[in-house]
């Protein structure tokens, strides 16, 4: 290379082997116009480098400004988020095209946490409006207790019963929001094992006629089928209703309890002769802490929990809950549960076997 940039003369050489001799070919080209031409290009080159590093040098700070400024706005709106302005959102419309998805990413996780906060929130203010009632009356009857209560039997009577009432109560209530919480927490554990959906039936029926004489309440022909789930807690879920339908229906109305096929699921009913609900009421009525008769819930007691626990538990076996309700003519709550196979009513045999497999 040395001696081709010195002499300006590039030599190719090659060896050829021809009737037992050896020749040597040597190709002398004149490369004084491939230098030339390389030195110019290098030169051009080199400058256009340098104007390249003036150019970045001038402009370059603004130009970084511009594409680095809405990752800064960005971070400084993620920055302001709290708790007392959780709605913040990014301006999407003022990102640039490569930016605009990220900003709409995080908006859009904003909004779920948002929402599961106001979740929360709305959940904790309902759980102390709800313990605030049983607290205020424990506290009456203690400060009756310590004024006329030593010497009044009536008064100590009366105030022991309330208290153990209030204090029922309020287990009750800490109870089902352990429940909720756990569930999420994701922490819930169902305890599945296989039994006949009609043993549910019957013990509910029994324990409801049991406590019960103000109803006409029965238990109709029931399918007969062997599902896998959580047996307390399938019983909870169908005493839940058949407890909403004691509370909304007059004495003397009827209350019945059966199962039927519907489908690929096994139908645990309960239906009553009560009041019914309003159909825009009916969308609401498994929301935590909804009353759908306000008054009506208060007379009878409760905290509005009950059908979101039912629901929890349905979902839970992977079930639908189904609701018809005609206003001040009576409800039919569905429980819709897969199941494994159907049984005769009588033998408990196998009389056909579901498509599809457990719950």
């Amino acid at each position: 290379l040395e001696t081709m940039l010195r002499e300006e003369i590039y030599v190719y050489s090659a060896s050829l082997y021809e009737q037992e001799q050896i020749y040597y070919i040597n190709i002398y080209f004149n490369a004084g116009k491939i230098i030339n031409e390389a030195m110019v290009i290098g030169i051009l080159v080199s400058l256009a480098g340098l104007l390249g590093l003036v150019i970045i040098a001038v402009v370059g700070p603004g130009v970084s400004k511009k594409l680095v400024k809405p990752i800064g706005d960005m971070t400084e709106v993620a920055r302001t988020i709290s708790v007392n302005n959780i709605n913040t959102r990014l301006n999407v419309k003022a990102s640039q095209h490569e930016l605009r998805e990220l900003a709409e990413t995080f908006n859009n996780m904003m909004d779920r946490i948002e929402e599961d906060y106001l979740r929360q929130q709305q959940f904790v203010s309902d759980a102390s409006h709800e313990l605030r009632t049983p607290i205020a009356v424990l506290k009456g009857y203690t400060d009756m207790l310590d004024r006329w209560g030593k010497n009044d039997k009536a008064i100590l009577d009366e105030s022991i019963m309330a208290i153990k009432n209030e204090a029922n109560n309020m287990q009750d209530l800490v109870e089902k929001l352990l429940f909720i919480a756990r569930n999420d927490k994701k922490s819930l554990k169902l305890s599945k094992e296989e039994f006949n959906v009609r043993e549910i039936i019957e013990e509910v029926y029994k324990e409801t006629t049991i406590i019960d004489d103000k109803h006409e309440i029965s238990s109709l022909s029931c399918q007969g089928a062997l599902i896998f789930a959580d047996k307390n807690r399938i019983k909870q879920a169908v005493r839940i209703f058949v407890e909403n339908a004691r509370k909304f229906t007059p004495e003397g109305g009827k209350i019945e309890i059966f199962c039927t096929l519907d489908g690929e699921y096994i139908a645990i009913n309960v239906r009553d002769s009560g009041v019914g609900i309003k159909k825009k009421q009916l969308k609401k009525i498994f929301d935590r802490f909804y009353r759908a008769e306000e008054s009506r819930e208060k007379e009878a007691g409760g905290h509005g929990l009950g059908l979101a626990i039912a629901k929890i538990i349905v979902l839970g076996h992977r079930g639908k809950i189904k609701v018809k309700s005609v206003y001040g003519q009576g409800s039919v709550f569905t429980i819709l549960l897969p199941y494994i196979k159907l049984l005769d009513d009588s033998t408990n045999q196998t009389i056909e076997t579901m498509q599809g497999g457990t719950a």
